[in-house]
């Protein structure tokens, strides 16, 4: 573990804790409208709803990019990929999948909306919760 890691993770706590919970339920609560849409994108509101939620994703992503990117990872004697910093994995993967969520919107992919990447923003995001790692 490094200094740098450190900061990384002290940084993204930071935007973790002020800006996680309204983020997921802006994703939630496009998903929500779009649904009710089915899944229509060209009902009024839903495309100007998917740029702003979409906007907001991209904002978080470019924010996280350089701190999850600066996260040190090793490799044990198996030679899998951990991090060596406390819920480094977590935050690494929330960035990950947010990137991937955004790009799905964007694209007006409705599986990437309700799917398995969204999915995996939440529970990374609640491993993050969970550990008090922010606190």
């Amino acid at each position: 573990m490094t200094d740098s890691d450190i900061t990384a993770e002290r940084e993204m706590c930071q935007w973790f804790t002020a800006q996680y919970v309204q983020l997921r339920r802006q994703m939630d609560r496009f998903g929500f409208d779009l649904l009710h849409a089915n899944n229509d994108w060209t009902v009024d509101g839903i495309q100007s709803h998917a740029d702003a939620v979409a906007a907001n994703i991209e904002q978080t992503v470019a924010f996280l990019t350089p701190r999850a990117e600066a996260l040190t990872q090793s490799r044990d004697f198996a030679g899998d990929v951990y991090f060596p910093i406390y819920q480094g994995e977590s935050f690494y993967r929330l960035w990950q999948h947010l990137a991937n969520t955004g790009i799905g919107i964007r694209s007006r992919n409705t599986a990437w909306v309700y799917g398995p990447s969204q999915q995996r923003v939440k529970h990374w995001g609640s491993r993050i919760e969970r550990s008090h790692v922010c606190d």
